[in-house]
């Protein structure tokens, strides 16, 4: 429970810095002023502490109003131990449970950095032009524009790193705003051509080691989209602490929280 209270606890923390805040209960809506889908969401309000069931009802109803207000679609993401029985109180309400993928994390004692192959080369992002290669990266590697993460010139606020094969910019990763030492590594993407390669570990490891030395994170953690890529992060020294719970109203982007 500590590890997936921290965890959670931070994920709220560095989520606010960037949004709008609804605190319904036992939940908080966060509003983006950018208008992709997966900038807004809910999690839960107070990690690590248990809930009122009673409240869920018009928490999730003030939340939705709110959404609704600004032509937003509701998800959600909770770490199931932090708060167990909220997801099921909050699809009892109509919200689908759409994936329980594990929650996997390190600490930079643990983490194991791959072998660079000749003519591969691994950089944080320094510059907006940079972004702009690491973000074409990602658009090809998900298919959408929507993938774009802006420019962080300061590490503790999150930051891209990229993969360069021959000088090609082939695979991205991002590290999230750090709080209470944790960050999230997401964003992993590997151009289509370039696949099956190793270049996705290479990254995902590249931007846990500069989270770590670079924004001051003692923890990180990550959910894998499919069991080969969980295979390969716990490769890389992650390891299962919780469970992440991803849920949405009905229509929206469900198939895309799986």
């Amino acid at each position: 429970m500590e590890i997936a209270a921290r965890i959670a606890s931070a994920q709220l923390q560095g989520l606010t810095r960037s949004r709008r805040q609804i605190v319904a209960g036992p939940l908080v809506g966060l509003l983006h002023d950018e208008e992709v889908w997966f900038l807004s969401g809910a999690v839960a309000a107070d990690p690590g502490t248990p809930f009122d069931p009673e409240e869920v009802p018009w928490a999730l109803e003030t939340i939705r109003k709110a959404f609704a207000a600004e032509g937003r679609w509701l998800h959600a993401e909770l770490v199931e131990e932090a708060n167990p029985g909220l997801a099921e109180a909050l699809a009892a309400e109509g919200m689908t449970i759409v994936s329980r993928p594990p929650l996997l994390a390190v600490e930079p004692a643990d983490l194991k950095l791959p072998d660079l192959p000749e003519g591969v080369t691994a950089s944080v992002v320094t510059s907006p032009e940079e972004q702009v290669e690491a973000n074409a990266v990602a658009a090809d590697a998900y298919e959408t524009e929507d993938a774009a993460s802006p420019f962080q010139p300061d590490p503790a606020n999150g930051a891209s790193v990229l993969i360069r094969q021959d000088g090609v910019p082939v695979a991205t990763a991002v590290w999230t705003a750090i709080a209470d030492g944790v960050t999230e590594v997401a964003g992993v993407g590997t151009l289509h051509s370039h696949r099956r390669q190793g270049l996705g570990a290479i990254a995902t490891a590249y931007a846990t080691q500069q989270a770590f030395e670079t924004g001051g994170a003692t923890l990180a953690w990550l959910t894998p989209g499919d069991d080969g890529a969980d295979r390969i992060y716990r490769r890389l020294g992650y390891e299962p602490k919780a469970t992440a719970i991803h849920l949405g109203d009905p229509g929206g982007h469900l198939e895309d929280l799986r």
